[in-house]
């Protein structure tokens, strides 16, 4: 990296750096409320930028790469989707967490069960950030740093070395984002990096298509579609990461529950000034959500050709590219974006860690008669134990192969269980606390036992079966492995009708004496925006145009 790349790297990151700051220190945050979510002060354009941007990081832009290099541009779905997810989230959902002044998710479940109920999933969402999220936030981050700019041939020092170096320092930057400035300044220094890279992201493309097409935008997309016209197929077969019937199962579980209800996410909706902005930034950042291939796919398609498939990892597609066709003039500014991606989600998981912690656990259990200051004071301390903790399990996770499916499929041991008993919660009034308990350790357990008992027993069984009949052919062996047992976005669906099902039989033989009634505390305007529906609808069709003109 020369010295040009090194200056633009460390002035654009200074630079958002000190307007986050700024930011804060024109800010009241004297409560515990104005630390973790700025005052509800956030407005749409904060709000869809940070929402894109938190998104927005390696585990996406390297793993998403990936998927889209193995199986082409069915895993768009992964993007796509979450806009309608953002629709449903915006219409009917922050209407319900803003009447009730909600400033984590799980207070509504203390509402609507009770506390027990609150504190077991604020427990799971902290266990799944620092075993799973916060790793490989840190993990492909790093891999991404030091694989894009050869930082162990810039220091001299092995890979591993690096590795581990990038992500400490990745970690601690983070770390100070977001345990001593707050959301606020997560946001802000989201939406501004936010511009960066989308700039940025939308470079790669461009300049990958011009490196396949003799300088030609145009000409290297005609080259890209003749060349594999069977991987623009939007709908994925079996066998591959996203078969098209998951769309209808799983995939919207998973989207409803990361988009509507996953603190990490939904926290910035809830920091909105009312929810006429909180709408309008959902669906600005929906209809932004749909070029979000353009930036999380593409790339990875054209990575697929210009390496002639021949990579040795396919989470290596989007770094070798980058090294490959980034004029050299524009490293460091891409460095920086990305770096601030990295960090957006970073900071993102671990302020919401810190804002369950001392609401839900410290303030509610450890200490009921804590001041404000002093439930701030025990947040940041656990943020940065919860931080330290992730950088030492980060290492770890290096064998764990393609990255974007590890982090979705083991997301299911929380992700659906939580989602069930808030979907139960809203939809019906009678269900009593037991049910909610239930549901969440017996969804839990059942998966656990599903993907890491059932499913290796059954896929090892048939692969040998196929070997011992003479099957080698590696596309065959993929077949039978995909038949061997259920895809596991249709193993959350059938869960989540499971427990579904077993909750309202609960609260059919044992009601909850009184009905539930979710009571407006006037804490924020919630009128909505105007054209929230029509907003929603247009977000709708153009998600199903889209399949429709990709179809094969």
């Amino acid at each position: 990296m020369d010295f040009l790349s090194v200056f633009s790297f460390l002035g654009f990151t200074l630079l958002v750096a000190i307007i986050a700051w700024y930011a804060t220190r024109t800010t009241n945050e004297k409560s515990s409320d104005g630390y973790f979510l700025g005052g509800r002060s956030l407005t749409a354009g904060v709000i869809a930028g940070s929402l894109l941007l938190t998104n927005l990081s390696t585990e996406q832009i390297v793993g998403l790469n990936g998927s889209a290099y193995k199986d082409g541009l069915s895993v768009m779905a992964w993007e796509t989707l979450a806009a309608m997810a953002m629709v449903v989230t915006a219409v009917f959902l922050l209407p319900r967490y803003l009447k009730g002044g909600l400033t984590t998710v799980p207070q509504f479940l203390a509402d609507r069960f009770d506390v027990t109920t609150k504190t077991i999933t604020s427990a799971l969402f902290l266990t799944g950030y620092v075993v799973v999220l916060l790793p490989v936030i840190l993990y492909s981050g790093s891999v991404a740093i030091s694989g894009m700019f050869d930082v162990p041939g810039m220091f001299n020092i092995s890979e591993s070395a690096a590795l581990v170096y990038c992500i400490w320092g990745i970690g601690i930057i983070g770390s100070i984002y977001a345990v001593f400035g707050g959301l606020k300044a997560v946001a802000v220094s989201d939406s501004i990096n936010a511009i960066g890279l989308i700039i940025g992201g939308l470079l790669i493309p461009i300049f990958g298509l011009m490196a396949i097409g003799d300088g030609s935008v145009t000409q290297g997309l005609d080259v890209l579609m003749t060349a594999n016209p069977e991987r623009f197929d939007s709908t994925g077969e079996k066998g591959q990461e996203v078969p098209f019937v998951t769309i209808f199962t799983g995939m919207m579980l998973v989207q409803l529950f990361y988009w509507g209800t996953n603190q990490q996410i939904i926290q910035r909706a809830l920091g909105a000034k009312n929810l006429a902005e909180g709408q309008k930034g959902l669906l600005l950042a929906a209809f932004l959500k749909i070029l979000g291939p353009i930036i999380l796919v593409l790339p990875g398609m054209i990575a697929y050709y210009y390496f002639e498939g021949g990579l040795a990892s396919s989470d290596l597609a989007y770094p070798e590219l980058v090294r490959a066709v980034l004029p050299k003039t524009l490293v460091g500014f891409f460095a920086a974006v990305l770096f601030g991606a990295i960090l957006s989600s970073f900071n993102s998981v671990l302020n919401s860690s810190v804002t369950l912690f001392g609401i839900d656990i410290y303030k509610q259990h450890i200490n009921k008669e804590a001041s404000e200051a002093t439930v701030v004071k025990y947040g940041k301390i656990f943020g940065i134990c919860l931080a330290l903790a992730a950088m030492f399990i980060a290492p770890l996770i290096a064998n764990a192969g393609s990255l974007f499916n590890y982090l979705q499929e083991i997301n299911g041991i929380y992700s659906i269980p939580i989602f069930t008993i808030i979907v139960v919660g809203y939809l019906t009034k009678r269900v009593p606390a037991i049910a909610a308990k239930i549901g969440i350790f017996l969804g839990s357990a059942l998966y656990i036992i599903s993907q890491f008992i059932m499913k290796p027993h059954f896929i090892g069984k048939s692969l040998e079966e196929a070997k011992n009949a003479g099957i080698t052919d590696p596309a065959q062996l993929t077949l039978v492995e995909a038949d061997a047992y259920p895809h596991y976005l249709h193993v959350m669906a059938i869960l989540f009708m499971m427990n579904c099902i077993i909750m309202l039989v609960i609260g059919k033989f044992y009601p909850r004496k009184e009905a539930f009634e979710l009571r407006y505390t006037e804490q924020v305007d919630i009128s909505p925006y105007k054209y929230v529906k029509q907003g929603g609808i247009a977000v709708v069709l153009i998600v199903v145009t889209i399949y429709v003109y990709f179809a094969k």
